[in-house]
C-alpha cells in the first residue's frame, strides 16, 4: 500500500481542490506545487482527460524535522495529494503515505516525521467528508 483516497460526490473538480486545499491548510500543509496533468498531457501529447492535479503538500516544521535528520529526503519531498475527477460531480482525492519514505529511507530518525505527517493527512482526508478511506 502506498497510499489512501476518498471520493467525494456533488463536488465540481474546482470546489473539490479548494476544499482539499483548505482542508490541507487546516492541518498546517501549504501547497507547495500545482501540477495540472490534464493541461500537461493535452499540450505535450494531445491527449484528453478528465481533471487530473498532484498538490505538492508541506507541512514546514514537518519537512524541516526530516531535512535535518536526513539531507536528501528532499528527493521524497514534499507530500503528493491528486484530485482526479473520475466524472462530473465524482473527485477521487488520494494521498500519498508518508509512511512510504520510513521504507525508503530505512532511518529510524525519519519515523516520528512520518508518522506526524500521516496523522495530519489522515484527518485531512477524513474532514473532505468523502463517501470513504480506502488504501491503495
Amino acid at each position: 500500500m502506498y497510499g489512501f483516497t476518498t471520493t467525494l460526490t456533488g463536488l465540481s473538480f474546482d470546489q473539490a481542490i479548494d476544499k482539499t486545499t483548505a482542508a490541507l491548510k487546516a492541518e498546517g500543509f501549504g501547497v507547495l506545487s500545482d501540477i495540472d496533468v490534464q493541461k500537461a498531457m493535452k499540450d505535450k501529447l494531445g491527449a484528453d482527460m478528465p481533471p487530473y492535479r498532484i498538490l505538492g503538500a508541506c507541512n514546514p516544521p514537518l519537512a524541516h524535522h526530516a531535512v535535518q535528520a536526513v539531507p536528501d529526503i528532499g528527493l521524497l519531498l514534499p507530500c503528493n495529494v491528486i484530485v482526479r475527477e473520475e466524472v462530473p460531480g465524482r473527485v477521487v482525492v488520494g494521498f500519498l503515505d508518508p509512511q512510504i519514505m520510513v521504507g525508503l529511507v530505512g532511518k529510524p530518525e525519519v519515523k516520528a516525521v512520518a508518522d506526524a505527517a500521516e496523522q495530519r493527512l489522515r484527518r485531512a482526508c477524513l474532514s473532505l467528508g468523502g463517501s470513504s478511506v480506502t488504501s491503495v
